[in-house]
């Protein structure tokens, strides 16, 4: 498949304008290997930074030739900021900041050498991530699985356009796991995406089977916001972050009650802890978007990147002809 100039592909060196979310306890090295070798940008998920877990799995990208990075969410590394540096030691080309103040984080990456793409949510959020000298933006609406707010992203998309000007180098997430999505997301005005849900279907995804088989089952309309999962697990979000996932037991008992868990007895937790070792997918959090409805198998990472690019060529073709 040829390659696909984009200002995104241009500035991190890569084939396809395709983007793995760094999905933590997802995108281990072997994932974010697969998709950089496809000729998209694999990224580790760090996420809240567990050294072990970081070695591990960022041993495995040290024969990947291609571009390949690091995500890391800030709110939390920042009170560990030699993590930063574990991340940095392993010379990734890029480190993907998401959730918190990016001002702290972009000298030492970029005197690294490598490049900082920082996730935004709004409007205000894009500009002060460029003020704070970010490379790219990754701007994720709230269809997107995990953590997001409120906005969705065909309106974001086109309003960050604006407010930062065609310079800037956006990439779409939230509501991407196909080419359809891919072109929908380059006409409002992104350069490429980031895809979580898909690749978490993916074979080289670090979920069991099992896991997989409940996403590829799942549809849209299972999946909830809740801060349930951050409470019992004891992660302090802010307030305004909620999560998007399929709901479960674990939610039916505690979506529109999660405020208890803050008085929970330890037990609770203890139990959840227990429900994460047993892969308990009843009580479990699968972190999951509303692409859920699109995504009917688990296939190869780079089988992904493949269609989704093809996908992506026929629908743009296809636009081109209602103007003939």
């Amino acid at each position: 498949m040829s390659k696909f100039d984009s200002a995104l592909t241009r500035l991190l060196d890569i084939t396809h304008p395709v983007v793995l979310a760094p999905m933590g306890g997802a995108s281990g090295g072997r994932l974010a290997a697969a998709v950089s070798r496809a000729g998209g940008l694999g990224l580790v998920g760090a996420s809240y930074g567990d050294p072990d877990w970081m070695k591990t799995e960022l041993a495995l990208m040290k024969d990947v030739k291609e571009p390949w990075g690091v995500g890391l969410v800030m709110f939390t590394v920042a009170k560990r900021f030699e993590l930063l540096d574990l991340a940095l030691s392993y010379q990734p080309n890029v480190v993907a900041l998401s959730f918190g103040d990016a001002r702290p984080f972009i000298a030492p990456i970029k005197d690294s050498g490598a490049l900082a793409i920082v996730q935004v949510h709004d409007v205000d959020q894009a500009l002060a991530a460029l003020d704070a000298g970010a490379d790219a933006l990754i701007v994720q609406g709230a269809e997107a699985g995990g953590h997001s707010l409120r906005r969705a992203s065909f309106p974001l998309l086109p309003a960050v356009r604006d407010a930062v000007g065609d310079a800037a180098v956006l990439i779409a997430a939230g509501g991407m796991a196909d080419g359809r999505g891919l072109a929908a997301a380059l006409l409002l005005g992104a350069d490429g995406v980031m895809m979580g849900t898909r690749f978490l279907a993916s074979e080289e995804a670090l979920p069991s089977s099992k896991l997989k088989q409940r996403l590829v089952q799942a549809r849209a309309g299972d999946t909830v916001r809740t801060r349930a999962f951050d409470l019992v697990r004891g992660i302090e979000w802010p307030e305004q972050y909620s999560g998007r996932a399929l709901a479960n037991d674990f939610t039916a008992r505690w979506l529109g009650f999660e405020h208890e868990l803050l008085q929970a007895p330890a037990s609770v937790g203890e139990d959840y802890a227990q429900a994460l070792r047993e892969d308990n997918t009843d009580v479990r959090a699968i972190w999951a978007g509303e692409i859920a409805d699109l995504v009917n198998d688990v296939l190869p990472a780079a089988t992904i990147v493949e269609q989704t690019l093809h996908g992506a060529q026929q629908a743009l073709r296809g636009a081109r002809k209602l103007f003939d």
